[in-house]
């Protein structure tokens, strides 16, 4: 399976979401390749940095940040049982092949109605990849939530009959994400019994259960 996480908008956890679901599904013993296809190189650097650290490597990090990403990645997924593709804010070229790259397209949204306008130019390319991959699955994310909030739960109501619906699985805004991305670390290896290690594996699941 081929997992994408994408949206032109930044800074809505892109990177964290598909470090840790790579972990999470690591730790149950698949085979996990996470492709670096922002410019940025966030996933490499935090990569890096767990290396760096000692910290022991549960799956692979590669840079691919070309519009040929799309042929590549079939030949990754040979060889794993899930590639995970952290995709680039506003490179539409980037974007395009990434969606054509995937089984299942996840797109990280946090609970403001400005992050919703942000995405239409998202649907727009992932209705384009549609004419070519029918069978595309697509999915919102709830991501940093803050604890009790209404507007979290106005949002989730709000696409609950959009097109692409939004997943059950809400993950918080919490302090152990930003330690993790500054140390190499995922919320499991600082904490296993927390509520972020809690949020993410029942992410894992859900988004794991959209692919026969």
């Amino acid at each position: 399976m081929i997992v994408a996480l994408l949206n032109q908008k930044g800074g809505v956890g892109k990177t964290t979401l598909a470090l840790h679901l790579a972990g999470e599904w690591s730790r149950e013993g698949k085979r996990v390749t996470v492709i670096d296809a922002d410019p940025q190189g966030s996933a490499l650097d935090w990569s890096a940095q767990r290396a760096k650290e000692g910290v022991p490597r549960l799956f692979g990090v590669l840079g691919l940040a070309r519009d040929t990403l799309h042929r590549e990645a079939p030949d990754l997924a040979r060889d794993a049982d899930h590639v995970i593709i952290d995709g680039p804010p506003r490179v539409a070229g980037l974007l395009r092949s990434a969606l054509l790259a995937a089984d299942l397209v996840l797109i990280p949204a946090q609970p403001s109605p400005f992050d919703g306008w942000a995405s239409a130019e998202m649907l727009r390319l992932l209705e384009e990849a549609r004419i070519f991959r029918p069978q595309l699955v697509a999915r919102f994310v709830l991501n940093r939530c803050p604890a009790r909030t209404v507007i979290a739960r106005e949002t989730a109501d709000g696409l609950a009959d959009h097109d692409p619906p939004v997943l059950a699985s809400r993950v918080g805004q919490r302090v152990v994400f930003a330690h993790a991305a500054r140390t190499g670390k995922l919320a499991s290896d600082i904490d296993i019994a927390s509520a972020a290690t809690r949020e993410i594996a029942s992410l894992a699941a859900e988004v794991e259960a959209l692919i026969p």
